[in-house]
């Protein structure tokens, strides 16, 4: 197989290069902050505004500070936001409608609100407003794939304001430093072969849901299949059902591959039991299934080690269908539409 003849943007080396997001993000966001900040305390909440992977810094951030993070993520804004909330919209290509719709009924309602971007609208609207905006470097990445740089300047962002509490810049310029993406590689390939012509169903526990989602949405984008998500205990409340003695009329049972992302540190107890009775019931069913063990000091070393493979396992899953993993032309045809009057 020639890779470089599939892989026609090089998608390889933009993963190979993904640690070093994280200071391009911090470098372009360190002089990014709001001229009058008016809180005494810090805000009631914050509400990062973005769609597909430019929603996923804010995923990210929610997993760390789940009761003052809200990550929306469609048009206007969420009943949350309120004279106390920071809003934060976030469209790499600065162009999504929903998140520019978000960015004008801030403005409109006089909300305290930054931006993040690689240009586009957005930029053109902050620069009108007068909002601070983080404007993010070439060379342009597949959104999905720039979450380092995104997360990374959401960070700086907050610290600028004094609102990163237990984690600190140089704790993320440290994880980039050793997140070994080349090591995970060969794992991802292997994982792709496993699924190839089947269609993937990634459980993960509460906490790691948006890595699920990361992989799901991968698989969807780069390898062009159709993939699904859920995490534990919710899909023991329904999902279950549907796995136990599938109906052979909808889709064959060998048809289906579930990997489940497993924290064995430090999930909860009873969570890491029901993943193992879970498994035991989808082999029951003869439908190919394994743990995938996510390793790591801290949880965004885990969190991002296994965001990786899942890069690698939807790239080779790519290579395996002999498919440029990265056009998304239905996404670019479906905005074209969007704008048509």
């Amino acid at each position: 197989m020639e890779i470089k003849n599939i892989d026609k943007s090089n998608m390889r080396q933009a993963i190979l290069d993904f640690p070093r997001q994280f200071r391009i993000g911090i470098n372009a966001a360190k002089k990014v902050r709001l001229k009058k900040w008016s809180f005494l305390t810090p805000p009631e909440n914050i509400i990062i505004c973005g769609m597909g992977g430019s929603a996923l810094a804010g995923e990210i951030l929610g997993a760390l500070k789940p009761l003052d993070v809200f990550s929306y993520k469609s048009y206007r804004l969420p009943l949350q936001a309120g004279n106390e909330s920071l809003i934060i919209c976030i469209s790499y290509s600065g162009n999504t409608e929903e998140t520019l719709s978000s960015f004008e009924t801030a403005v409109g309602r006089g909300l305290p609100v930054i931006s993040i971007t690689t240009g586009g609208k957005l930029a053109e609207l902050s620069k009108k407003y007068k909002v601070p905006c983080v404007i993010l470097p070439s060379p342009y990445l597949p959104p999905r794939l720039a979450i380092g740089e995104m997360f990374a300047a959401l960070l700086q962002v907050l610290n600028n304001h004094h609102l990163l509490n237990g984690l600190t810049i140089n704790d993320i310029l440290k994880l980039g430093d050793s997140l070994e993406t080349k090591a995970l590689e060969l794992e991802g390939k292997k994982i792709a072969k496993k699924i190839f012509g089947k269609i993937p169903i990634i459980y993960t526990s509460r906490r790691f849901r948006t890595a699920g989602v990361i992989w799901k949405n991968s698989l969807n984008e780069t390898a062009k299949i159709l993939a699904m998500a859920n995490y534990f205990p919710e899909l023991n409340h329904n999902e279950i059902v549907g796995l136990w003695r599938v109906n052979e009329a909808q889709i064959s049972n060998d048809e289906i591959y579930v990997l489940i992302l497993r924290d064995k540190e430090s999930s909860h107890s009873r969570i890491l039991k029901q993943m193992e009775i879970t498994k035991a019931f989808i082999a029951k069913e003869g439908m190919g299934v394994e743990f995938i063990d996510i390793e790591g000091e801290n949880f965004l070393k885990k969190f991002f080690s296994v965001t990786i493979l899942g890069f690698w396992v939807s790239f080779w899953l790519a290579m395996e269908y002999k498919i440029d993993p990265t056009p998304v032309n239905p996404i670019d045809e479906f905005k074209r539409k969007l704008k048509e009057k």
